[in-house]
């Protein structure tokens, strides 16, 4: 193998191109968890929100996505201002990644029951690159390129987020401050270039509930992610049952379908799964699971009719 192709196939792991693979967690049950998309959700749930959960992306092979994720908030202020922090740790093949962020977001009350929340969480993201761990068809590649590497940054994240009793919109962007992470070349040379840099990912979502009957309630969502001009939609279909139970269908344009769902064991407490598999050759890459717990401290219970509940 000659050095440039090397160096290109280096390259196209540690890009992150979206057509390959995300650059940001992603996540099926980000309906029930909106603030990991987007900041401005902090204080949405009208109490003390705790959830954690956990993905195993494309368990097909080794070195696939692996993601968990830790996030809390809950409003102040007589509900005029929204507090959070969330902890995210996100692996795939030789990048690991650990980030801790705080969160803010600003609550103005449109109407009775019209919000509006103005969010930003900023935190320190650590990347480490294992090249040691990559195996290399041409070992004559030059020192650097097995270098292991451990960088530190910034991250700022913003959002804004629309809510009513059976509505919500919400519209958010990822690294805002747009960083350089790493950059290598083999002698002075752009065919011999990898890089690592932080691409503003844009997440817009909306989403709509009707009441069909004393214990049946309808609520699509819809999930829009855009990074370097590639759009990614994720279309939900969601039935909250009994008051208790949610269960949803999805499809991810390009991918292919998944199930989740989403059982309240008591009014506070809900326990979540997901699973997808992708279509054609994608199905090559197997299953993605994806389980989350979650907590209510106090506030809105879900008997309320609510796309909060998502």
């Amino acid at each position: 193998m000659k050095m440039k192709h090397l160096y290109f196939w280096a390259a196209v792991l540690w890009s992150a191109l979206p057509v390959i693979a995300q650059q940001d967690a992603q996540y099926n049950l980000y309906q029930f968890n909106q603030m990991i998309i987007n900041p401005a959700y902090a204080g949405a749930r009208d109490g003390l929100s705790v959830i954690a959960a956990m993905r195993q992306q494309w368990s097909g092979f080794d070195g696939a996505p692996q993601t968990t994720c830790l996030s809390m908030h809950a409003p102040v202020l007589k509900n005029k201002l929204g507090i959070g922090m969330t902890i995210v740790s996100d692996k795939m093949g030789p990048r690991d990644v650990i980030g801790a962020y705080a969160n803010v977001a600003y609550i103005l009350k449109l109407s009775q029951e019209a919000k509006l929340h103005f969010g930003v969480n900023a935190g320190y993201n650590r990347y480490q690159f294992h090249y040691s761990d990559l195996k290399f068809k041409n070992e004559e590649a030059p020192p650097e390129v097995y270098q292991n590497q451990n960088i530190g940054t910034l991250d700022i994240n913003g959002g804004l987020f629309f809510r009513m009793k059976s509505f919500f919109l919400g519209v958010s962007a990822t690294h805002l401050n747009d960083e350089n992470l790493y950059t290598f070349s083999a002698n002075n040379s752009d065919s011999g270039k990898v890089s690592y840099k932080l691409h503003m990912h844009i997440f817009g979502t909306i989403g709509k509930s009707w009441q069909c009957g004393e214990n049946l309630v309808f609520a699509p969502t819809l999930l829009v992610k855009q990074v370097k001009g590639t759009v990614g939609v994720d279309v939900n279909m969601n039935f909250f049952i009994y008051k208790k139970l949610w269960l949803g269908a999805f499809y991810r344009y390009g991918y292919g379908p998944g199930g989740l769902l989403q059982y309240y064991v008591t009014n506070r407490f809900k326990v979540g799964y997901s699973y997808d598999s992708g279509l054609n050759d994608a199905r090559r890459l197997g299953g993605s699971h994806e389980v989350m717990l979650g907590l209510d401290f106090s506030g809105t219970k879900a008997t309320i009719i609510n796309p909060r509940f998502l």
